[in-house]
C-alpha cells in the first residue's frame, strides 16, 4: 500500500512567471499579453530604492527638522540649475568667453526669480545655526571654531585642485582666455561662503537682538540696503563713488540669515510670515514697476546694473516674500517628506551640500572645455559653445542639464574627501595642508585677475 503524498509547502508550489506571452486567452499580443513579462529586474530595482528609502527614513533622528533639510536642498539645487540655464559660453579663435542667454531673451527674467534662491538658503542657515549653538557642547569660540572649518575644507579644496588644473590644461594647449573664464566661474560661487562666514560669526548678536526685537531686528539691515540703493540710484549717483555699493554685501544677505534666526529663536509665526510675503511681494512690485531696477536676479553681461552683486534692495524685497512663503509652508512640507522616497533624496543633498556649491561649475566646464578644443577650436557643439543667443541654444542646453549632472555625480565621488575633517596634524598631513593652500592662494590671485 503506497504512502500518501505529503503536500508541498504553499512557498514551494509557487512557480516563476512566464518569459512568453499567454496564448491561451485568444488576445495574442495584445494588452492582457504583457503583465507576466515584466522584468523581474525593474521589480527588484523598485524594491532595493524602496528599501534604501526605507533605511534612510529608520535613521533619521525624530527630532530631525525635515522641512528645514527640505528648504535647504531646494535652495542648493537651485544654484547650479540657475548657473546652468542662465549662463552660457562664446567660443572664438581666443577661446571661450562668458555669455548669458538673458542678454537676448529679457523675458527669461522671471525665471531667475525662481532660481536666486539664496534667500532661503541664509535663512535656513540662521533657523539651523540658532538650533546648534544652543546644543553647543562647549564654548562659543569652539563653536564657531566649528562651523568656520567645516566651511573652510571644501573651498580649499577645489581651489587648490583647479590650480594644478590650470596648469597641466596650459601644457596641453587650452587657450588663455578659456582658462580665465573657467576660473571665473569656479570661484564666482565660493563668494557666498566667504559671506555665509561672515554672518555665522555674528550668529550670537543676531540671537541677541532676536530675542529683543522678534522679526523686527531684520528691519533696520532692509532701511540699510535702501539707503545705499538711493545714493548710488538716486538724483546723487554722478557724485557717488562706486565702491559705495559693496556697503550692501553684509546687510544684504544679513538680512535674511536674521530673519531665520528669529524664526528659530520662536519669534516668527504665521502672522509675521504673511508680512513677510505680502510685504516683500508688493516691495518687489514697486521696485521693478515704478524705479526701474533690472528685471534678472543674475547679472547680464554688458548691463550697467546688476542686482546680485553686491545685493540690491530687489534681492531683500525677494528674499523676504520668499522667507515669509517658506515659513508658511514649513508644515505642510515637513508631512510631505515624512515619505520616505521624498525624503532619503533630501538627505543626499544635504548631505553633499559644499560639494554642490563648488563643484557644479567644474561640472559644466568639464563638457564645454573639451568642446571647445574640437576641430583646433573651430567647431562648435550647440547648447555648449555656441552663443545663447536663440531658441535652439535653449532647448539644446535643457539637453545638456542630465549631463552636467551625471558629470558632477561622478566628480562627487572623488572630490566628497574635501568635506570630511582633517586628521590630526601629523608632519606629513600639515605639510599637505600648507601646500593646499598656496595652491589655492595661486588659484585666488589668477581667478581675481591679479596676476
Amino acid at each position: 500500500m503506497k504512502t500518501p503524498t505529503k503536500p508541498l509547502p504553499l512557498a514551494l508550489t509557487h512557480t516563476r512567471p512566464r518569459t512568453c506571452p499567454r496564448t491561451d486567452t485568444g488576445a495574442g499580443t495584445g494588452a492582457g499579453a504583457g503583465t507576466e513579462t515584466e522584468p523581474r529586474t525593474h521589480t527588484r530595482t523598485r524594491t532595493r530604492v524602496h528599501r534604501l528609502a526605507a533605511r534612510v527614513d529608520a535613521a533619521t533622528p525624530a527630532h530631525r527638522d525635515r522641512a528645514i533639510d527640505g528648504l535647504r536642498a531646494l535652495a542648493l539645487l537651485a544654484v547650479p540649475a540657475g548657473h546652468w540655464m542662465l549662463g552660457g559660453f562664446r567660443l572664438d579663435a581666443d577661446g571661450l568667453h562668458n555669455a548669458s542667454p538673458l542678454s537676448t531673451f529679457g523675458a527669461f527674467a522671471p525665471l531667475s526669480w525662481v532660481l536666486q534662491m539664496l534667500g532661503i538658503f541664509f535663512l535656513v542657515g540662521g533657523y539651523a545655526s540658532v538650533r546648534s549653538y544652543h546644543r553647543r557642547p562647549s564654548t562659543t569660540a569652539a563653536w564657531l571654531r566649528g562651523r568656520l572649518v567645516r566651511l573652510g575644507r571644501p573651498v580649499l579644496g577645489v581651489t587648490a585642485v583647479w590650480a594644478v588644473l590650470l596648469a597641466v590644461l596650459s601644457w596641453l594647449g587650452v587657450p588663455g582666455d578659456t582658462l580665465r573664464t573657467g576660473s571665473t566661474l569656479v570661484i564666482q560661487p565660493l563668494w557666498f561662503v566667504g559671506v555665509y562666514t561672515v554672518v555665522t560669526a555674528l550668529t550670537p548678536l543676531c540671537i541677541r537682538l532676536a530675542r529683543r526685537l522678534g522679526g523686527w531686528a531684520a528691519l533696520p539691515l532692509l532701511g540699510s540696503v535702501a539707503v545705499v540703493d538711493l545714493l548710488r540710484y538716486g538724483p546723487l549717483a554722478d557724485a557717488v563713488p562706486s565702491w559705495l555699493s559693496v556697503l550692501n554685501i553684509l546687510p544684504g544677505w544679513l538680512f535674511a540669515y536674521q530673519l531665520g534666526v528669529s524664526w528659530g529663536e520662536g519669534r516668527i509665526g504665521k502672522r509675521g510670515a504673511r508680512l513677510l510675503l505680502v510685504g516683500g511681494g508688493v516691495l518687489f512690485a514697486v521696485l521693478l514697476l515704478a524705479f526701474h531696477y533690472p528685471a534678472s536676479m543674475v547679472g547680464v553681461p554688458g548691463e550697467a546694473r546688476t542686482n546680485s552683486h553686491p545685493p540690491s534692495l530687489l534681492v531683500v524685497a525677494l528674499a523676504a516674500a520668499q522667507s515669509g512663503a517658506a515659513v508658511l509652508l514649513r508644515d505642510r512640507l515637513g508631512r510631505l517628506l515624512r515619505r520616505p522616497l521624498l525624503w532619503a533624496p533630501v538627505v543626499v543633498v544635504n548631505l553633499s551640500a559644499m560639494t554642490i556649491l563648488c563643484w557644479h561649475q567644474s561640472a559644466m566646464l568639464a563638457a564645454a572645455v573639451p568642446a571647445s578644443l574640437l576641430g583646433d577650436g573651430t567647431a562648435t557643439v550647440a547648447g555648449l559653445t555656441t552663443g545663447p543667443d536663440t531658441v535652439g541654444w535653449v532647448l539644446a542646453r535643457i539637453v545638456w542639464l542630465p549631463v552636467f549632472a551625471g558629470l558632477l555625480v561622478l566628480i562627487a565621488r572623488y572630490t566628497r574627501r574635501f568635506d570630511a575633517p582633517w586628521k590630526a596634524g601629523t608632519r606629513a598631513a600639515n605639510a599637505r595642508r600648507a601646500l593646499a593652500g598656496l595652491l589655492a592662494a595661486g588659484f585666488t590671485v589668477f581667478a581675481l585677475g591679479l596676476a
